[in-house]
């Protein structure tokens, strides 16, 4: 279980993230057009998962805005935006904010990308929904690079994320 703030206080997670150097877990996560994303379909590619509570926030907006700009410049790189937020939504704002280099999951049927990786919020207003992550894959689905946002209100490091590319 990690400890991290909203506002300054503290809330927790529902375990550890994945180790880097291990491999990322299969998932099964709800496209825009409701089909279903499984790890197999990125096969080959670098992957950078941005997970956040909710498209609707300043930060979640601002973190999606940020890597769709960054994903245009890193080759053989997809950019997964996960959180639990409906489709519908995810496609909404993208669509508002032409945002075309993020391919937008949700995990919002049973929770299980959350709970696999430990960083589902457990308590607190924001409980059960994701806190602010981020995990880079190379392109055998190997974890290279992650972040537990300690503060749910901060941007996480996009810096240190395109690194590992």
């Amino acid at each position: 279980m990690a400890s991290i703030t909203l506002g300054g206080n503290p809330i927790h997670t529902s375990g550890e993230l994945p180790k880097v150097g291990s491999k990322l877990a299969d998932f099964k996560l709800v496209k825009n057009d409701l089909s279903i994303a499984t790890l197999a379909d990125f096969a080959g590619k670098r992957m950078v998962l941005n997970i956040f509570p909710s498209i609707d926030t300043g930060t979640c907006a601002t973190s999606v805005r940020k890597f769709n700009e960054s994903a245009s410049t890193v080759a053989n790189t997809t950019v997964l935006c996960i959180s639990k937020d409906l489709p519908f939504a995810q496609k909404r704002f993208c669509g508002a904010e032409g945002l075309e280099n993020v391919v937008n999951l949700s995990d919002f049927q049973n929770g299980s990308f959350g709970l696999t990786n430990g960083l589902e919020i457990v308590d607190g207003p924001l409980a059960h929904l994701h806190s602010r992550v981020v995990i880079v894959t190379d392109e055998n689905g190997v974890i290279t690079h992650t972040e537990q946002v300690a503060e749910i209100a901060d941007e996480p490091n996009y810096e240190a994320a395109l690194a590992v590319l």
